[in-house]
């Protein structure tokens, strides 16, 4: 049986990664969503399990010195990251995996998982991302402006990916990282093989 696949998306925040993400799993039910692990608050409409698992400070810096996480960050005052052993056992399953995080911590799994497939998701412009954060409505103008420096520096990080995709309009940015799925299961080096000969052509 092949490994599953392990599929990273980020990009700034505000850029739209949860919402292309829930299309991209509508899109292709047999992908699962890797859940990482945070201290951040969860917010109204996040549940504990299916958006995040959510822990203590101090728990999850004794994870860090127990070398669990995969890959791990800190975003605005927040702990976020992924558990190498819940990971490895989904993929050594055949599990293809959705990891949507940030590009710190996409960086983190570029340099320990080589075969892993890096995205990222980008805005048409800054402007639309910026009244994409101020849209929210949950922000302040210095929050935005942070958020936004921050934007560019990680836009400049892009070609560090496999591959870009600019979130436009959700439906095709989804479409675009389903395509891009499809033909990564594809590669003969990921143990892609022809059917078995039934007989000899003709």
């Amino acid at each position: 049986m092949a490994a599953g696949l392990l599929v990273v998306l980020s990009g700034p925040s505000g850029v739209g990664k949860g919402t292309v993400c829930r299309q991209l799993l509508a899109l292709r039910p047999s992908l699962q969503l890797s859940v990482s692990l945070t201290t951040r608050q969860p917010r109204p409409e996040e549940t504990c399990g299916r958006h995040y698992e959510f822990t203590t400070p101090s728990r999850f810096q004794k994870l860090i010195s127990g070398d669990a996480f995969l890959e791990w960050a800190v975003v605005y005052g927040h702990y976020y990251g992924t558990l190498k052993q819940a990971v490895g056992e989904n993929l050594a399953r055949g599990t293809d995996l959705l990891l949507e995080i940030d590009v710190q911590g996409a960086l983190q799994i570029r340099r320990r998982l080589k075969e892993a497939v890096l995205i990222f998701l980008a805005p048409p412009s800054m402007e639309a991302l910026k009244e994409r954060i101020s849209g929210r409505g949950t922000e302040d103008a210095v929050r935005i402006r942070r958020r936004l420096k921050a934007a560019q520096q990680e836009l400049a990080a892009y070609h560090l990916y496999d591959y870009l995709v600019v979130n436009g309009r959700v439906e095709d940015a989804a479409a675009s990282i389903d395509a891009i799925i499809e033909a990564e299961k594809c590669r003969i080096s990921r143990g892609a093989r022809p059917p078995a000969s039934g007989g000899e052509e003709r």
